[in-house]
Order: C-alpha cells, then sequence, then structure tokens
C-alpha cells in the first residue's frame, strides 16, 4: 500500500458537517497539521471528499 501525507492548509469552517467529520475521521483536527496515513481505499475517498482543504504528497 502507498503512504501519503495529508496536510490542511485552509479551514474547516463554514464547510458542511461531513466535511467536517471527515477531517476528524483523518485525524486531522488543526489547520497545517501533517499525517501520515495509508493509502486504501476507504482513506482515499475520505481524501477525495476533502481534496480542497488539503495539500497531499506521495511518501
Amino acid at each position: 500500500m502507498k503512504k501519503y501525507k495529508i496536510k490542511q492548509v485552509r479551514s474547516g469552517i463554514g464547510r458542511i458537517g461531513k466535511q467536517k467529520k471527515t477531517l476528524q475521521a483523518l485525524g486531522i483536527h488543526k489547520m497545517h497539521q501533517t499525517k501520515e496515513v495509508t493509502g486504501t481505499p476507504q482513506v482515499l475517498g475520505m481524501i477525495n471528499k476533502v481534496k480542497h482543504l488539503l495539500v497531499i504528497e506521495e511518501v
């Protein structure tokens, strides 16, 4: 499985509830917080839903 490093660069304030919950499910709770995740289909789907709030890079 590929690993991805995700970083939140845009705020979740003012976003719909599903997007806020998706950020929490990915383990991101603050701005500029970086998290390394495994590229399972479930995680890739969550990343795709909030990709406009994140910077994503392959590790």
